[in-house]
């Protein structure tokens, strides 16, 4: 019983020591960005006075100044802006923590994998890592300067009655959760590459059911994003299938390596 326990113990020996690790950085990131916080809130304000303007020349994208559609940020409880300081900062340490989170998280698992496969611990973080940061710049610079300047701005020309007064919590929260969920979404390829890899799902099997990952991918987009709306659910639908499509494609690129049903 002794000798059969032991590999359990050790299991969540090891499990400790990468929680513990992927904290560490987490509080250390944290700890940098919570002395510079102020500086995060002028950054998380910019889709506020800026909108990104595309052109056929370089630079293909540039943010010019726009007119503000509010001038403020309020807040209504006494700890309101502190707690925001800190959720601000805390965001910002994950998305540079996760390559060391990820890193840990592989080097959980590397003792169940293949010698062959302990070889992609390098692409799989740097692959992650840029994707989770490309879906977070996606949001940030495209979706939430359009998606506010719709919802903030709509026929507020047409009538004097709604003036925009927004909580410093309610526009905080607003953002970190599009920017979160864009993040987690831009991981939608891996996640194919990894279920084709274990055989699970095939290229074939993904574009055939295409019609079934339109359903889902608006299911999820009405979960993930912090306003019922419809207009928001599809800003998030749309990157969501276009990622699903370059999952079919980075499927079929290993396919010839793996054994499938369709194989």
């Amino acid at each position: 019983m002794a000798e059969e326990k032991m590999p359990f113990i050790e299991h969540l020996s090891e499990l400790r020591k990468r929680i513990i690790i992927s904290l560490i950085a987490l509080l250390i990131f944290f700890s940098v960005f919570f002395y510079y916080s102020e500086y995060l809130f002028d950054v998380l304000i910019m889709p506020l006075k800026y909108k990104l303007v595309f052109h056929a020349n370089y630079p293909f994208l540039n943010f010019i100044p726009a007119k503000a559609i509010i001038h403020s940020l309020i807040f209504l409880r006494p700890a309101e802006a502190f707690w925001m300081h800190i959720k601000v900062s805390m965001v910002a340490a994950f998305i540079l923590s996760l390559p060391v989170i990820l890193f840990q998280i592989w080097q959980f698992v590397a003792p169940g994998l293949f010698t062959k496969e302990k070889r992609y611990v390098g692409p799989f973080i740097i692959i992650a890592s840029s994707l989770f940061v490309m879906g977070s710049a996606f949001c940030f610079f495209v979706v939430l300067p359009f998606a506010l300047r719709f919802l903030l701005g709509y026929k507020m020309d047409k009538t004097k009655i709604l003036v925009p007064k927004i909580a410093v919590g309610d526009y905080i929260d607003f953002c970190l959760k599009f920017i979160l969920a864009f993040g987690l979404i831009f991981e939608l390829p891996i996640i194919i590459v990894f279920l084709t890899k274990m055989g699970i799902v095939s290229p074939k099997m993904l574009a055939k059911n295409r019609k079934y990952a339109i359903l889902i991918a608006f299911i999820i987009a009405a979960v993930l994003t912090p306003t019922p709306d419809a207009f928001n659910q599809t800003l998030m639908a749309g990157p969501i299938l276009i990622l699903y499509e370059i999952g079919i494609v980075a499927s079929k690129l290993i396919k010839p390596k793996i054994k499938t049903e369709d194989g």
